[in-house]
C-alpha cells in the first residue's frame, strides 16, 4: 500500500481499477496510423493520458484499439469498451 493514501483510500482506488481478461500476445495486432507511419507522436512530450499506439488488440471477438497512459517513463496499456477502460496486465 503507498504510504500516501489511507488504507481505506488505496482500496477505493484499487477496486475501481478493471482488467481485460483472457489476451495473449497472439491477439494483439500492429494497426499504425498515418502519424506512427511518418515516424510523428501524438504530444511534443511523449507524455500523455490518452496516447494511441500502433497496436489494435483482439477481445471478446472485436478488434479494440491499444491507448497507453504515459507520465515519467512509466506507461499503462488499456483498451476502452462501452466507455469503460479496461487495463492490459502483460
Amino acid at each position: 500500500m503507498p504510504g500516501c493514501l489511507k488504507e481505506s483510500e488505496y482500496l477505493m482506488v484499487k477496486n475501481k481499477i478493471k482488467y481485460a481478461d483472457e489476451i495473449s500476445s497472439d491477439d494483439f495486432i500492429r494497426c499504425p496510423l498515418w502519424w506512427h507511419k511518418k515516424g510523428l507522436q501524438q504530444t511534443t512530450s511523449g507524455y500523455g493520458r490518452k496516447l494511441t499506439t500502433v497496436h489494435k488488440i483482439r477481445y471478446h471477438g472485436r478488434f479494440y484499439r491499444v491507448y497507453a497512459i504515459c507520465y515519467s517513463n512509466v506507461s499503462s496499456l488499456y483498451i476502452i469498451v462501452n466507455k469503460e477502460k479496461l487495463y492490459i496486465v502483460s
